[in-house]
């Protein structure tokens, strides 16, 4: 799902990771930034962005840009947790998602706690099983949370699609 970023004015941000880049030129250093940034609605609604400048501020307000525009809806189980425990993959970084029961709360990495609660959702448990490189950690969380809307979808339409005999 891909929402206009003017709708999506006062939103929830939190940031990840401000990473300092140095570039070595002939008369010394340049230093530049990077910020990874994760925007949610509380609704089932998320979104990251990575944003790249030579003053932090710049950085997150172009990470916060590009989260509103990397937003994807999560199928939620009563508003609070996933419907089943799912793996996503991205690079060296595998994240463990599984659904809890009520009052559990989020149990989960830093970075992957931000994006979860920021998605919405109340009760999870997850795990990093690979790297914990936080960008690849928040990648492969959304990974995962776009292939769950995926199969949700795919069973939907296959109960349509069944032959009435």
């Amino acid at each position: 799902m891909r929402t206009d970023v003017g709708e999506l004015e006062f939103l929830p941000e939190k940031v990840i990771k401000i990473n300092r880049v140095a570039k070595v030129v002939k008369g010394g250093k340049r230093f530049s930034f990077s910020a990874l940034v994760v925007v949610g609605d509380g609704k089932g609604h998320v979104g990251y962005g990575l944003g790249k400048a030579k003053e932090v501020s710049s950085a997150v307000r172009k990470g916060t840009e590009r989260a509103k525009k990397n937003f994807i809806s999560v199928f939620l189980r009563e508003g609070r947790t996933i419907h089943y425990r799912i793996i996503g993959k991205y690079g060296a970084s595998r994240v463990l998602l599984k659904p809890a029961a009520e009052g559990t709360g989020v149990i989960a990495g830093s970075p992957i706690k931000a994006l979860l609660e920021l998605a919405g959702i109340k009760d999870i448990s997850a795990k990093s099983l690979g790297s914990n490189n936080s960008s690849n950690m928040v990648k492969a969380t959304m990974k995962a949370l776009k292939e769950l809307t995926v199969i949700l979808e795919m069973t939907a339409r296959r109960k349509n699609e069944a032959p009435q005999d």
